[in-house]
């Protein structure tokens, strides 16, 4: 289908759309029960009732059916039963939806094409913190087993708290009371690697584990479920960085080449609890309360061992007899490459706390008054520990390669082919083999390593009151309500300089502290020294200087920021009847009033410290935001809809800090040109305004059978401005002059963040849902689902040329064929993305924008359950995870070959039993 040809047709399903709206009278609204979150919570879980996979099928089509929202629908097999390791796993097989991995493993969605900042969570319908640090909620601390499923909203609604940009997420915890009955599930899985031990101190097995325990007193009227799970889990990676590619300029060729490389291995090992609660109290038609509650702690520990070879930005020399293909050189030698050996240690600790009292009352038939309390914490530290080893201190001293060759990999990754022996400790020792740094001048060549440290808070509470009035006619209700919530989190960026207690002299890594050579045979080196450098840390053999004395990112960096949100909304719900053809939706209008402040630093060196001045600002709006949701079923089972509403996201966390890096060239000094000022900074701005963009949605489904449908749609969002860097005029009086002498001017020119131009996204979904037995019963058990997007974006900052949006992927493709019968289970799954701009951390948490290729990534399940006998709900069950064994490629210059990352997982494979009773 080509794209003029779908948004004709999507243009004709607006027209027809909008024309139904005229035809009801007075407005359209919506159905009660299937916008709200904490209703939707009890129409999806109460049908949830058939286990196994076409169970969970069936419900996620019927909740999707009966949702007025454009909607997308994940429900558990069972309880502690999704099929996926994460709740982002399980996301990413949805129509219109992606994932970045972060170590192999799901990390962060994508909605439609735009960034995980554009999306928000929620859980049980209230907003989530998250662990990053900006907006975007690092959904792999959630584990599949304590969540009941999810609900994708594309179209929002009026009463829809945090409604975003690309789309909302409300995961969900079960019901007891809707769930209905006891039941008790555990499971335990052992997991493995397929690329081994990489390293000798991280294990390349895991398990997991839970238990689920869901009950109701005997009239029903009280119930409670709790649940416990457990992951250790290994990952591994062999990984090649480049720092990029400069121009070869030796006076005769014209190409690209590596400017430096960071291979290495990685192993992680991720561990993860995570606790469930809720309790349930409904004693009578009248009230009904519900408290849940969600602790997790996520701890990932991994040891990294590599070599970095600083080439063409090194002091290495290019020999000749160089191969050039197609501008980049991709064979030859090079000389006097000193190399910088590292054994690093990576240590992440975060908890979460979340969780909510809901309460409903009916004064009488028509009227429910509801309250809702909802908190969200986070806390999060890191410590990410760089260990050098080199042949002297200082670059240009000790032992060098003399004849380094290289070839670069046609699908990623180098070969190497090295002179000097990595695996030799008498030879790389504990120093400071490149110079990369002198502590402010005071002490040459002082970075033996490196340590950092950041740490990020998060907290949120919300309050939220509303009351839902059934009407008689065509509006079937009116709900009037207001949510109130407070947000505040902070980043505490922190780095600091080891230099060994024996410098200046070089240290032999102690006999007690090596381990054997470990492997780098996936670049060409058959061994390096590798020694407990997490342990050689720890026992005091490093002092400890703050960088933040010269370094002014490390000062302003930190920011906090508060956001204080008051949003009223109306919403009219609707299930009427035009001519005979059945309608129903919602028509509703949110006013958002924010309150927004941020602190943090202006920061500069003078006299070679720093010098920092904490800075305040903020600003407070009012957005109003409009929605509609229409649903026409047009034919038995066939429906139209239409859906369009005015949306916001809030800008990024790091961008609202006020502070800045002031910088100062002693070299303009006398300019009065404020074009040529010796002054400049980059800037944050807390006086940011959020993106704001109209979106037009209009999709066609048709039911048909159990578990069956098909859906076509299309969506526009035209967005009305855009964030990104401008260049303003800046008064630097007041700032000191860092050498103490005069200036012609204090006038200069600051970078900041700025609201500008927007643009456009629009795209074209389809999805299939298609049990075989729909067409004869002997295929009964087979099934396929089926699922892809195109998406296309058109937005400039300013008049540059239109930028790639992060996060979108042109096409994402999703498929899934299953078979379930008589207690066997077979699942194969793929899902396919298309290349594009992957935001990955870089130093001090500092976001790196770059292209990532395109990835088919490929999971299968099988398993059995026992139907009766003695061990009638026992389980057995083997997966595997990336069985295609897909990188994970960056890449430089809009050139595939110029990879910046490349980045081997492996395969994960578990062995596992369930058991219900």
């Amino acid at each position: 289908m080509t794209m003029p040809t779908t948004f004709r047709r999507g243009a004709s399903a607006i027209a027809l759309g909008l024309a139904l709206t005229v035809i009801l009278p007075g407005a359209a609204m919506a159905q009660d029960a299937g916008t709200a979150p904490v209703d939707d919570a009890a129409a999806v879980e109460g049908e949830i009732v058939v286990t196994g996979i076409r169970g969970a099928i069936n419900n996620s089509v019927q909740a999707k059916k009966e949702n007025t929202s454009i909607v997308e629908v994940v429900s558990a097999e069972d309880i502690g039963k999704l099929p996926d390791l994460s709740i982002a796993e399980s996301l990413s097989r949805l129509p219109g939806l992606a994932t970045q991995r972060l170590d192999g493993r799901a990390n962060v969605v994508s909605i439609r094409g735009l960034a995980p900042d554009f999306t928000t969570t929620l859980l049980n319908g209230r907003e989530q913190v998250s662990a990053s640090n900006n907006r975007g909620v690092e959904l792999d601390q959630y584990p599949s087993e304590l969540l009941n499923g999810a609900i994708v909203y594309k179209t929002p609604d009026a009463s829809l708290i945090g409604q975003a940009l690309g789309g909302t997420i409300d995961m969900r915890t079960v019901r007891p009371l809707a769930y209905g009955k006891r039941a008790i599930a555990v499971g335990a899985r052992f997991e493995m690697n397929d690329l081994g031990k990489l390293n000798p101190d991280i294990s390349d097995k895991g398990y997991r584990a839970n238990i689920s325990y869901i009950d109701q007193n005997a009239d029903g009227t009280l119930g409670w479920a709790i649940g416990y799970a457990r992951m250790q889990s290994p990952t591994a990676e062999e990984r090649f960085n480049a720092w990029g590619y400069p121009e070869l300029a030796d006076g005769t060729n014209t190409a690209f080449l590596i400017g430096g490389a960071k291979p290495y291995v990685k192993s992680n090992e991720l561990k993860r609890d995570g606790v469930m609660a809720v309790v349930e109290w409904e004693p009578s038609d009248r009230f009904h309360t519900t408290i849940d509650g969600y602790w997790s702690k996520f701890k990932d520990v991994q040891r990294l061992r590599g070599i970095e070879l600083p080439l063409a930005w090194g002091n290495s020399t290019l020999l000749p007899g160089f191969t050039i293909e197609n501008g980049l050189v991709t064979k030859g030698t090079w000389s006097g490459t000193e190399a910088v050996m590292r054994n690093d240690v990576v240590h992440r600790d975060s908890t979460i706390i979340a969780g909510g009292w809901n309460s409903q009352f009916k004064p009488n038939e028509k009227l429910t008054l509801e309250l809702d309390l909802g908190y969200s914490r986070l806390k999060k530290t890191e410590e990410n520990l760089e260990i050098y080893l080199g042949t002297g201190r200082g670059a240009g001293v000790g032992a060098r390669e003399t004849a380094l060759g290289f070839e670069l990999r046609p699908n990623g990754g180098i070969i190497l082919d090295p002179s000097l022996d990595y695996a030799d400790p008498n030879l790389f020792v504990i120093t400071d083999p490149q110079g990369w740094n002198s502590c402010g001048g005071a002490v040459p060549n002082c970075q033996d390593g490196f340590v950092n440290t950041p740490k990020i808070k998060d907290e949120l509470k919300s309050l939220r009151l509303q009351a839902t009035q059934e009407l008689d006619g065509a509006f079937s209700s009116l709900r009037v309500g207001a949510n109130y919530s407070d947000r505040k989190k902070s980043l505490d960026d922190r780095g600091f300089v080891l230099t060994s207690n024996d410098y200046p002299a070089n240290t032999a890594v102690p006999s007690d502290y090596l381990f054997d050579p470990v492997s780098l045979d996936f670049i060409g080196i058959p061994g390096m020294v590798a020694f407990d450098s997490w342990r050689y840390y720890n026992d005091g053999n490093y002092a400890l200087t703050d960088e933040a004395g010269w370094t002014p990112g490390r000062i302003f960096n930190d920011y906090t920021v508060r956001e204080k949100v008051l949003t009223g909304f109306v919403q009219a719900n609707f299930d009427a009847d035009a001519g005979g053809t059945p309608v129903r939706g919602n028509v509703g209008v949110q006013i958002v009033h924010t309150d927004q402040s941020a602190s943090s630093f202006y920061a500069q060196v003078v006299g070679g410290q720093t010098q920092s001045t904490p800075v305040t600002d903020g600003v407070k709006y009012t957005e109003i935001l409009p929605s509609l949701n229409l649903t026409v079923e047009f034919a038995d089972n066939s429906f139209l809809r239409f859906g369009a509403a005015r949306m916001l996201a809030r800008a990024r966390m790091d961008q609202l800090k006020p502070g800045g890096g002031v910088n100062f060239d002693s070299s303009k000094r006398n300019n009065t040109d404020i074009d040529a000022s010796p002054w400049s900074l980059d800037l944050g701005n807390a006086k940011l305004r959020p993106l704001m963009a109209d979106s037009v949605d209009v999709a066609v489904e048709k039911y048909f059978g159990q578990g069956a449908y098909v859906s076509l749609g299309g969506f526009y969002k035209y967005l009305e401005n855009y964030i990104y860097r401008q260049n303003d005029a800046f008064d630097f009086t007041g700032f000191e002059i860092p050498d103490g002498g005069t200036v012609a001017t204090y006038q200069g020119i600051a970078k900041q963040w700025r609201n500008g131009n927007g643009g456009h996204l629009y795209g074209a979904e389809a999805s299939l849902s298609l049990p075989f037995a729909t067409f004869s019963n002997s295929l009964d058990g087979f099934g396929v689902l089926a699922s892809g997007s195109y998406t296309k974006s058109r937005v400039r900052e300013g008049a540059a040329d239109p930028i790639a949006m992060p996060g979108l992927s042109r096409w994402v493709v999703n498929g899934t064929a299953y078979f379930e019968k008589a207690g066997f289970q077979a699942r194969v799954s793929g899902r396919y993305r298309s290349k594009f701009l992957a935001e990955v951390s870089g130093l001090s948490l500092v976001r790196d924008k770059v292209m990532a290729k395109s990835e088919f990534v490929v999971d299968a399940q099988i398993g059995y359950t026992f139907q009766s006998g003695t061990l009638e709900g026992l389980g057995i069950l083997l997966q595997a995870s990336n069985l295609t064994n897909e990188p994970f490629v960056t890449y430089y210059n809009n050139d595939p070959r110029q990879i910046r990352d490349y980045q081997n997982y492996g395969r994960n494979f578990m062995a596992g039993i369930t058991y219900k009773f």
